[in-house]
């Protein structure tokens, strides 16, 4: 398990805002580990992961985009049915609650990579 930082973006629903987000990033040499956005109406929520955390920031200091900064932890499981679910089982009896989760895995591949967001008290906490 790997401490991490998640950048939460909040852009408006239109073509091109997400793309807003990533050339100032890429201008930056930033490479993203993990991306998720999700449209409400008229507004849209990007959360990210970036291998360089500083740089991402930096990045986007530089380029004037509000964010919110969360502690985050990025996990690395083999790609099978019923890993996730081991993890997750193990998180609940520590009594950790997730803000946010996402992950992915290419087809085939052999791992996943899966990052969460806690509340505060459960940030310390290993699988």
């Amino acid at each position: 398990m790997a401490k991490t930082r998640q950048f939460t973006i909040t852009i408006p629903n239109q073509p091109g805002a997400l793309a807003a987000i990533t050339r100032p990033l890429s201008a930056g040499k930033v490479n993203l580990v993990a991306l998720l956005a999700t449209s409400q109406g008229t507004n849209a929520t990007v959360q990210l992961i970036a291998e360089n955390p500083k740089k991402a920031k930096r990045a986007l200091d530089e380029a004037h985009i509000s964010y919110q900064e969360t502690p985050a932890e990025e996990l690395t499981l083999i790609n099978k049915a019923g890993a996730l679910t081991q993890v997750l089982d193990r998180l609940a009896a520590k009594g950790v609650n997730l803000n946010s989760l996402y992950a992915t895995a290419a087809k085939g591949g052999k791992r996943a990579t899966v990052v969460y967001t806690a509340e505060a008290q459960a940030q310390t906490v290993s699988v």
